[in-house]
């Protein structure tokens, strides 16, 4: 059964810090490019950090930047999103996302091939 499955998430304080984990069940994510989106309530869903099949070549949204970083270790099939100075703004569910492609080209959710169930981050004092 192909599957992602997200962990880490929770709730933390503004300026704390969360790691998520998209660990893959059912294929190998050598050949995958891997993003994480999220979505807060009421908002559309939207790509947050995107990392490409190799691990060379990383991605973040404007929103993100200098404080997540992503990763992967192929060889535990799993992909890692380390979430810094969290903001309140960082609310959400967070998803991650397999495509079968070797780098990122944007957030398009249609294109993505496999999602996982997601993972509530909550943000607040």
């Amino acid at each position: 059964q192909v599957q992602l499955v997200e962990t880490g998430g929770g709730s933390a304080q503004p300026g704390g810090s969360l790691r998520l984990s998209c660990a893959a069940s059912g294929f190998t994510l050598d050949y995958y490019t891997i993003a994480w989106f999220r979505q807060a309530p009421g908002k559309e869903r939207e790509g947050v950090s995107c990392i490409s099949s190799s691990g060379r070549s990383t991605n973040y949204a404007d929103s993100v930047k200098g404080r997540f970083t992503i990763s992967r270790d192929n060889a535990k099939n799993t992909v890692y999103l380390q979430m810094n100075s969290l903001k309140p703004d960082d609310t959400a569910v967070y998803y991650c996302a397999a495509v079968l492609r070797a780098y990122c080209s944007g957030y398009v959710p249609i294109e993505y091939d496999y999602w996982g169930q997601g993972t509530q981050v909550t943000v607040s004092s």
